[in-house]
């Protein structure tokens, strides 16, 4: 655990909190697909990533989702730090994109640490600031692009967490994540194959040129 922490933080933390981390977060590696936060849960730790990533996501009436962001690897999640500061139910969806390997930090120490150490609130109010760009971006990108335009978005940022230009998913999945049907979606591909932006494969998509 300390050298993933020292990998993905020691450019951020000072030794000491390092130390603290080590000692006092608990160590989990998770499949993909796993569910760290549902919608209605109440938060009683904070996740730094490791290695992998994690998809956040929302929920409309009928129980649809509709993803928000990614986080990624040395970052952490903008909604978990809301609700641990305020003592409230999750009102998102973390789901692991891959396999993934996080510190779970109790909410207990966040606050302690806010005033302990200079670096951790700079990484904290940086994350959120970072979190919330990436909102706004995807309400743009809802409002304002063509659904081709927001499916080829998606693909790209996945294969970017990822760190993978070949991207392992269905059509079913892809529709769900944009909230949208498979035909659109497989519609909307064999455009983008034609456009040559990505290649299809069976259970698989290319990006070119990521």
């Amino acid at each position: 655990m300390i050298e993933g922490l020292q990998r993905n933080y020691a450019y951020l933390f000072e030794d000491e909190l390092l130390k603290e981390i080590s000692e006092i977060g608990t160590y989990k590696e998770v499949p993909e697909g796993f569910i760290l936060m549902d919608i209605g849960d109440y938060i009683k730790s904070m996740p730094l990533i490791l290695s992998g990533a994690i998809k956040v996501m929302r929920e409309d009436e009928k129980g649809d989702d509709l993803i928000l962001y990614f986080v990624e690897q040395g970052d952490t999640c903008a909604m978990t730090i809301t609700c641990c500061m305020g003592e409230t139910k999750s009102e998102i969806r973390a789901v692991a994109e891959t396999d993934t390997r996080i510190i779970m930090i109790p909410i207990q120490k966040m606050q302690e640490w806010m005033h302990k150490y200079k670096s951790w609130q700079s990484f904290i109010l940086q994350s959120y600031h970072e979190r919330m760009k990436e909102l706004l971006e995807a309400v743009d990108t809802i409002a304002f692009l063509k659904m081709d335009e927001r499916l080829y978005k998606y693909l790209r940022d996945k294969a970017m967490v990822n760190r993978d230009d070949l991207i392992k998913t269905t059509h079913q999945e892809i529709a769900q994540d944009l909230h949208t049907s498979r035909v659109v979606v497989s519609r909307l591909l064999k455009k983008l194959e034609t456009e040559n932006k990505i290649k299809l494969y069976r259970n698989s998509i290319k990006i070119i040129n990521l």
